[in-house]
């Protein structure tokens, strides 16, 4: 290893863990030792620290120890004679200041609790998003599980310009790569650059701006130890485990952008730690043989227009693109772009016009591959800043083509439309919202655009049940209510054929193991009358994905004999469970929270707790952050049951699932609910009360307490006694 690089790396260690030790001296002057420290709404304290030594940093206090820890392992300058090889100790430099910037990036939540944004966006008045909160880890972090984001660059200081900065924030955009910003070079850095340049930034984007100092980049390294912990298992303080998980998982590189400082030296010698290599534009010494990361650690003086390339050629990740012939850049980072009000050339439904989307099956000599008809007005032919109606018929026709698998398709619409750069795209059916921005535009995008790009992306990724496809765009609005008329009787037939459809009357259920990479004895079992627990497949759904996928996550299971059917439990359900969660568990209930619940895994939409002095049931869904009146959030209960347990007193549940007819009824149904958040309550109203009316409360939504009301037992009670909730009179729900 070079001698100046460990010099450099050894030397910005001692500063930073001087400047950590300084900031936490003030600090306990200030407030003392039993002020509670951390990154806001996560379950992982202080990430790095937590998963590398297995120490939980909750107060000031907790410091002194980890500092200790920090002095024991910092290396001695490297000697200018006779010096020790120098590989190992700049590791442990490094390592040591990953500690030290998280005591530091730590004590400035406590002192300027408003540094950053804790949210995924950006505001008006500030770019910094700090750390990742535990709703965008589980939101963000499984793209890492199922590839769709292979990993990310750590980007510190700027580019020479805001042109190639947004330059290269594209590029890696395109490879599907997550960008996290730090730090800053000549007063300017990447962040502001790509602001300056037009471009947004946020997590919706992939383009993370984490904090203007150095020291943010331990939020990108403990996102990537979360995701070890989160995703792959490991248990806390297993710092092996966790530091070859990311360098076989987790694709990351860090790019430095100017002048390398000692304390970015320091940095980059931690991120070796995690098999992340350094890819400078600056002449700085190498280390090209393989040692910690798969090829090189340091490579330099890269050419700003061959650094991605050069960088991912290092990482050993290969980035695997379908060609898709539009005019605009194509990938899932674009998928949170937003098109705002004077930014779009021409927007289509958002209750402004008429817009439907409909997959249909067609016999084979209906559909000629690759035909693309536009009907009516272009893009080009409307003016900037209107308005257009618009039908986009997806027909598809082959030999093994279903009428089941039209809606599997016609959902993939909303999401290969947001990867278009330049297009927003929101809901689906005959309640969808297009928006083309005026970019995308100058660029030559249109209409049949989108056309072009389904055609490709719906061939390459679902070939095999369809043989060919054609898109017809309508932009005349006669035309197209008369699509949305024909599209609506089809939408009515696909959701009576699934609520029509009952678990008793179903021999087949069908399980889902995808999160089995993070929850490995987590095995989801999906009825007609259960849904799966992330809220993204139905019976219907699953059905479809084993027909197109044998061999995947969604396999047939026969239900066999019914052990007891008010709490849902089968004999076929159970030795598929027993066998699929690699013995850990031999049975669980589908309708019951009290009586071995089904496990739940971290992706879950919402959790329900028992609350047993309302003798009833709350739930809190992922978005709501605050407290609830069981005693934990969110993000402590994920963490709590969140592994794959079947935990009695707790479940995770889809949202739609709480207005199925199944929902708890071994405990007493939707009867049971008597604190959820207002959000959720709003969101889904029009089906909780056609449910309640079902069950002869049809006021019971207004009968349920939310955080407005309060968020503990004591405080929701009388609330409940006063609106004469039923769960109040039912048997006691723990008899």
């Amino acid at each position: 290893m070079s001698k100046i690089i460990a010099s450099a790396a050894i030397r910005g260690a001692h500063k930073i863990v001087s400047q950590a030790e300084k900031k936490w001296q003030e600090a306990m002057d200030k407030w003392g030792t039993n002020e509670p420290v951390g990154f806001p709404n996560t379950a992982y304290y202080l990430p790095i620290i937590y998963g590398i030594l297995g120490t939980k940093v909750e107060k000031l206090g907790d410091m002194e120890q980890v500092l200790k820890r920090c002095k024991d392992l910092l290396p001695p300058p490297v000697r200018e004679e006779h010096p020790l090889p120098y590989l190992a100790p700049a590791l442990d430099a490094g390592m040591t200041t990953f500690f030290a910037e998280e005591l530091i990036e730590a004590i400035r939540y406590l002192e300027q609790p408003d540094f950053y944004t804790k949210q995924e966006d950006i505001t008006d008045n500030n770019i910094w998003l700090g750390a990742a909160d535990d709703v965008i880890l589980r939101k963000r972090g499984i793209e890492f599980v199922d590839g769709t984001a292979p990993g990310f660059a750590a980007v510190c200081g700027a580019a020479p310009s805001p042109e190639i900065a947004k330059n290269i924030a594209q590029e890696l955009q395109e490879k599907n790569l997550y960008v996290f910003m730090v730090a800053e070079h000549d007063g300017k850095k990447f962040s502001d650059q790509l602001v300056e340049a037009g471009v947004q930034i946020g997590w919706p984007t992939r383009l993370v701006s984490f904090g203007p100092d150095i020291s943010a980049a331990v939020f990108a390294m403990g996102f990537a130890t979360r995701a070890a912990m989160s995703f792959g298992g490991i248990e806390p303080g297993d710092f092996r485990k966790i530091l070859i998980y990311n360098k076989d998982r987790i694709f990351a590189f860090v790019l430095p952008l100017g002048y390398v400082s000692d304390e970015w030296y320091a940095n980059a010698a931690g991120a070796v730690n995690w098999g992340f290599p350094t890819i400078a534009d600056t002449p700085i010494p190498e280390i090209l043989p393989t040692g910690i990361c798969t090829y090189e650690h340091v490579v330099s003086n890269i050419p700003h227009d061959k650094i991605v390339a050069k960088a991912i050629e290092v990482r050993g990740l290969k980035v695997a693109l379908a060609e898709v012939p539009i005019p605009v850049a194509f990938g899932p980072a674009f998928e949170g772009e937003r098109i705002r009000k004077g930014e779009f050339h021409v927007e289509c439904g958002g209750n402004r016009t008429p817009m439907v989307e409909w997959v249909t099956s067609k016999r084979m000599d209906e559909v000629e591959d690759g035909k693309i008809e536009m009907i009516g007005p272009e893009v080009t032919d409307a003016e900037a800043d209107s308005a257009l109606p618009l039908a986009i018929v997806v027909e598809v026709a082959g030999r093994e083509m279903q009428e089941d698998y039209e809606p599997i398709l016609e959902r993939q619409i909303h999401h290969l439309i947001n990867y278009a750069q330049g297009l927003f795209h929101q809901g689906q059916r005959d309640i969808a919202w297009l928006r083309i921005g005026k970019q995308a535009v100058e660029k030559g995008f249109k209409f049949y655009h989108i056309g072009s790009l389904l055609h490709a992306k719906l061939h390459q990724d679902f070939g095999r049940i369809f043989d060919k496809l054609q898109v017809k765009l309508y932009t005349e609005e006669d035309k197209v209510k008369e699509i949305i008329e024909k599209a609506k009787a089809v939408y009515v037939a696909r959701d009576i054929r699934i609520e029509g459809m009952t678990d008793e009357g179903t021999e087949i259920y069908y399980s889902c193991t995808l999160c089995q990479s993070f929850a490995p004895s987590h095995v989801c079992m999906i009825s007609p009358e259960r849904t799966g627990l992330c809220g993204s497949y139905n019976w219907m759904d699953c059905k479809a994905a084993y027909e197109i996928n044998p061999t995947g996550p969604n396999q047939p299971v026969e239900k066999g004999e019914t052990i007891d059917a008010k709490l849902g439990q089968w004999k076929g359900v159970n030795e598929f469970v027993y066998k699929t969660s690699r013995q850990k568990l031999d049975h669980y209930n589908f309708y019951s929270i009290v009586h071995d619940p089904m496990t739940t895994c971290g992706c879950c939409e919402c959790i329900a707790a028992i609350l047993p002095l309302c003798n009833g049931v709350m739930t809190v869904n992922r978005e709501y952050t605050g407290d609830t009146p069981c005693g934990m959030r969110f993000t402590t209960l994920a963490g709590t049951i969140g592994g794959g347990l079947s935990t009695p007193g707790f479940v995770g549940h889809g949202k739609y699932n709480l207005c199925q007819r199944k929902f708890i009824t071994g405990d007493g149904s939707l009867l049971r609910v008597v604190w959820m958040p207002k959000m959720l309550k709003e969101e889904i109203a029009d089906r909780f009360k056609a449910r309640a009316e079902e069950l002869g409360v049809p006021n019971l939504l207004d009968m349920i307490a939310d955080e407005t009301i309060g968020v503990t037992e004591e405080e929701i009670r009388p609330f409940l006694q006063e609106k004469g909730h039923p769960a109040l009179t039912m048997e006691p729900l723990l008899g």
